[in-house]
């Protein structure tokens, strides 16, 4: 035989052996609308949208009100398609496997002309054997039907009309229909990676584990492997470096490999310690030869979820490690109405950015989609719990048995690509389900019969208090199986709101009620609330691409998605602030707004504790350009809220209180260490002149609060808008301070200040003030992080503030001052 041929024989003996992974997302791909013969360039992983945007057969959707010109796309079907090759060695695989890691949403795939599979869920995983089919030369088919048109269709077959729209019938992004905050983008496409797996006898199906009796000394971890074979074989197993022969047969077999580790480190959230993490390398061997291999990270905690009767109504709070963890956190939604464009980057920065604003929880909320791998990997490293919702929000569901089995298959998937990340704590089935179905009116608004709602109240408790938490406990150990059906767990208007459950508090926006409401509307974990504030200037003019910027302007007013968003804001506004001199000075103030807001019932929250233990704001992000509930707009730049919540989530805090002209001061501590110091109260003018001073002792608890009440003594200055009260508490380890000016902002008597800011050095500046500078901002032109921003200034008051960056051009500095009519 010739040499050539030779080693072509024993490549392919040894390559048919082997897991081999061909990622398909690189080749050249088109797509085209169905019944139309133009063929367009396109990009996988990718949607209709984007592809069409980068082909220049749509405008930016993100742009002026061009949204409406592109939604004829939702009611088309479209066609992607590429070629791909297949080696003579390739081809001896005894299985060749297509992966589809995500269709949005209803696909049918075709190879060489034959149907391989109709797909229907947007959260599934997708795999197909096209062993029987596959050539040399391949041509690979995904035709992609419109997801109105098919949910319009199934929701004719019911007798009645499920709230909230069709979309219900769909197992897809329920925010792409359009939400309060984000637009109508009914996209579809491959929006995950498309894989070509082959391999032969055994490979590794999935890896999971579960962790027994930590104390420590040490910890009993068992890794589960399992694998899949064709046939019956032997193969050798190696996990964290031991060794095993295995015997498997046809089907799944899995492998339990016991591990201790000896004075374990553990996995702490941010704020609390060190979030370690352990590295265990995986392998299948056979024949001596490497066949495949994964690497499993995994923390070790424990994590318990707290719900016991009390004197108030029943806890609800986790346990991390058997501390009790006040949670400080947010809700998240997608970065992008297009995700697929959202980049690891992206996905890393949003969790770097809770971090960094000392959060320690955020919730992926329902009514987007479960995101991507580098954000879990990213909240693992920087210690950031995870609330995770299933994908339902704001709507009842069909109950057949087809829609069932997906939900299923899609939680499976889900758990399996999840279940091993120290940072996810909860399982929650819904947002706003169960409370749409008591609060909201449905009943009538729908003219329901009492059979009807019936039997959607049966469906909605078999889809959320059956099969779901029957496939978690099937999937899951039992230390690790916490489900929580619907979020909140009672209604805002109802008062067992506020003594057990989680809490979505929505008095303050939707109720119209005052921000000071939040002293009293506090429960045992607040999973929402919030308000709104306008993007940065920087993202307004993008948005509005050239269009004057004003609040009546056509671009501005159609990124405002809430019904009554601006006259929200405006009725706020008026209740707290003067009315701003400028446009300009509008979105500034509005971002002080809500700033305000947050800050109130945040303090609100954590100086109740250890009645309320979770902070979790609405919201994190946004999915485009808006106004919205966001504390960090679409292109990142943080607004005011996000450097407030930075402060007001700060480790340790002073949060003074009034009651009754009494002052009540309370030292927050998040961390497990007391400390023992003094407060010091002293009242300034305007322009820094002392006016009275007042110390005591003072104790800093671990993990609590420490509230120090003052009676009102007549020699106090009063704080009547021409006095600011500082409070610091000074201990060895630490040196803390708030300001209180005692009233609304548009009762200040502000003076205008001369604020000069010298540059230190690349990315340190140092800001004086010759008069009470209240909100000082620092505004750049580039996209940079400053330590702090938006903060009040004493006279004489050096602050030293240090950038995320060198920038290459100068900060402008502005005041609540300049936007004084």
């Amino acid at each position: 035989m010739h040499k050539k041929w030779l080693f072509f024989l024993l490549w392919s003996i040894g390559l048919t052996a082997q897991v081999l992974e061909k990622d398909l997302s690189q080749l050249s791909w088109t797509v085209h609308q169905w019944g139309k013969n133009e063929k367009l360039k396109a990009t996988v992983p990718g949607t209709i949208h984007t592809d069409l945007l980068a082909n220049q057969r749509i405008p930016d959707p993100f742009l002026q009100s061009n949204e409406k010109e592109v939604q004829w796309i939702e009611n088309e079907d479209w066609v992607y398609e590429t070629e791909f090759v297949l080696t003579p060695a390739e081809l001896q695989n005894e299985h060749i496997e297509l992966l589809f890691e995500g269709l949005d949403t209803y696909a049918s795939v075709f190879l060489n002309g034959q149907s391989l599979l109709d797909a229907d869920n947007m959260f599934r995983t997708w795999r197909v054997d096209i062993k029987p089919f596959a050539k040399a030369q391949n041509h690979l088919k995904i035709q992609f039907k419109s997801a109105v048109q098919r949910t319009n269709a199934l929701a004719k077959k019911i007798p009645y009309q499920l709230p909230d729209d069709n979309r219900v019938f769909a197992r897809k992004a329920p925010y792409q229909f359009g939400w309060d905050w984000g637009p109508r983008l009914v996209t579809c496409g491959i929006w995950k990676p498309v894989k070509l797996q082959l391999w032969d006898d055994v490979r590794i199906q999935h890896v999971f584990h579960e962790q027994k009796n930590i104390t420590q000394e040490q910890a009993e971890v068992i890794v589960h492997v399992a694998l899949e074979a064709s046939k019956a074989t032997t193969v050798s197993l190696l996990v964290n470096h031991q060794k095993r022969k295995v015997h498997v047969q046809p089907g799944t077999t899995v492998v339990d490999f016991p591990i201790t580790i000896e004075n374990p480190k553990l996995w702490w959230c941010n704020g609390l310690g060190t979030p370690h993490l352990y590295s265990f390398p995986i392998s299948l061997e056979q024949k001596r030869k490497t066949r495949d291999s994964r690497e499993l990270k995994i923390g070790i905690r424990t994590i318990e979820l707290v719900q016991e009767p009390d004197a108030q109504g029943k806890s609800f709070y986790f346990k991390l490690n058997g501390q009790p963890v006040f949670m400080k956190g947010s809700n998240v939604i997608p970065p992008d109405s297009f995700v697929p464009r959202t980049t690891t980057a992206q996905w890393e920065a949003l969790v770097e950015n809770a971090r960094l604003s000392n959060q320690n929880m955020l919730r992926v909320w329902g009514g987007g989609v479960y995101a991507d791998d580098a954000f879990y990997a990213a909240c693992d490293e920087k210690g950031i719990l995870v609330w995770q919702d299933f994908m339902f929000a704001c709507a009842m569901y069909p109950g057949d048995e087809p829609f069932l089995q997906s939900v299923e298959k899609e939680v499976e998937d889900q758990v399996k690509r999840l279940q091993n990340h120290p940072s996810l704590v909860l399982w929650c089935g819904n947002n706003e389900s169960d409370e749409g179905w008591h609060n909201w009116g449905w009943q009538k608004q729908y003219k329901y019969t009492s059979q009807d709602s019936a039997r959607i109240w049966k469906d909605y408790q078999q889809l959320f208090h059956q099969r779901i938490p029957n496939t978690l406990s099937r999937l899951l150990p039992s230390n690790e199986n916490r489900y929580w059906p619907s979020s909140p767990s009672i209604g805002w208007g109802k008062k067992e709101s506020l003594t057990q459950g989680d809490s979505h508090y929505w008095g303050v926006w939707w109720g119209l009620e005052p921000f000071v409401r939040y002293d009293t509307k506090v429960g045992r974990f607040m999973s929402e609330y919030g308000f709104q504030g306008m993007p940065s200037l920087q993202t307004l003019r993008i948005l509005s691409d050239g269009e004057p910027l004003a609040l009546t302007s056509n671009a501005i007013r159609h990124h405002q998605k809430h019904r009554t968003g601006f006259e929200t804001i405006e009725t706020y506004l008026k209740r707290d602030y003067q009315n701003p001199n400028s446009f300009e000075n509008y979105v500034y103030v509005s971002q002080l707004l809500q700033a305000y807001g947050l800050q109130l019932a945040i303090e609100a929250h954590r100086r109740n504790r250890p009645y309320c233990m979770g902070s979790l704001y609405w919201q994190l992000n946004d999915c485009w350009p808006v106004t919205s509930w966001s504390s960090m707009d679409y292109f990142g730049h943080w607004k005011a809220a996000q450097y407030q919540v930075k402060r007001s989530f700060a480790p340790q805090l002073i949060v003074p209180k009034w009651k009754d002209n009494a002052l009540e001061i309370n030292l927050i501590n998040d961390a497990n260490t007391v400390h023992e110091g003094e407060v010091q109260l002293k009242w300034f003018s305007m322009r820094g002149v002392l006016l009275k001073e007042k110390r005591l002792n003072a104790t800093m608890s671990a993990s609590g609060v420490n509230t120090i009440p003052l009676e009102k003594e007549t020699d106090w200055p009063k704080l009547d808008g021409t006095v600011v009260l500082q409070i610091n508490f000074k201990a060895p380890e630490m040196q803390l301070n708030a300001i209180d000016t005692g009233v609304a902002p548009k009762d200040l008597q502000l003076q205008k200040p001369r604020i000069s800011l010298e540059k230190i050095n690349a990315t340190t500046i140092a800001i004086q003030t010759d008069v009470f500078a209240k909100n000082v901002a620092l505004i750049s032109s580039e996209k940079v992080l400053f330590s702090d921003n938006y903060f009040d200034l004493l006279p004489r008051e050096t602050k030293y503030i240090t950038l995320d960056k060198p920038l290459s051009s100068s900060v402008i500095v502005k005041s609540l001052w300049d936007t004084l009519p």
